[in-house]
């Protein structure tokens, strides 16, 4: 494997033997828990978001009262989808042996806001979900279309919107 990526793509590669070998060992623990809360942050509107163990700062647009001072929770969506992409891009190319220069993915939808403020139509939902990943190394034209059916099959925060799960509310509080 040559590339710009190569020293990552080796770490990555040596990385996902050992988790394979830790999970052929023992399935369960290849079961992940994961958790994020958020809370509203004063009078500012800011929402102090935790995932696992990291914070940061989401917000609204100043059209609905927000400061900008971070991504909407939409925008978060789309950046978890675009980092997921990504970082699925990275491990299929230590799985399929593919040099990489260059990952990058790009990530646009739209969203009608009309029914969040209490107008009448559809659930809101993002729609128009396009992706692009951008590519670059000594990569064939069968190795691009390994890459692609490969990350389309693994990613898991794209099948989670192409097939959702069941979101349950937690009847305390």
């Amino acid at each position: 494997m040559t590339g710009q990526l190569t020293y990552y793509l080796e770490r990555k590669a040596a990385a996902i033997e050992a988790r394979r070998a830790d999970w052929t060992a023992a399935r369960a623990k290849a079961v992940v828990r994961l958790s994020a809360s958020s809370t509203l942050a004063g009078n500012t509107g800011v929402r102090q978001t935790r995932m696992g163990e990291h914070v940061m700062v989401s917000d609204s647009a100043p059209g609905m009262a927000g400061h900008a001072l971070g991504p909407t929770a939409p925008e978060l969506l789309l950046g978890a989808l675009a980092s997921c992409l990504l970082h699925t891009y990275v491990i299929q190319a230590c799985l399929l042996n593919v040099a990489l220069d260059t990952v990058e993915v790009e990530i646009s939808g739209s969203i009608d806001m009309s029914v969040v403020i209490g107008m009448p139509g559809d659930a809101p939902l993002i729609s128009d979900l396009t992706y692009t990943a951008h590519l670059t190394g000594p990569l064939s034209d069968d190795d691009m279309a390994r890459m692609h059916a490969a990350v389309d099959s693994s990613c898991p925060v794209l099948n989670t919107l192409r097939m959702p799960v069941n979101v349950v509310r937690n009847t305390k509080g």
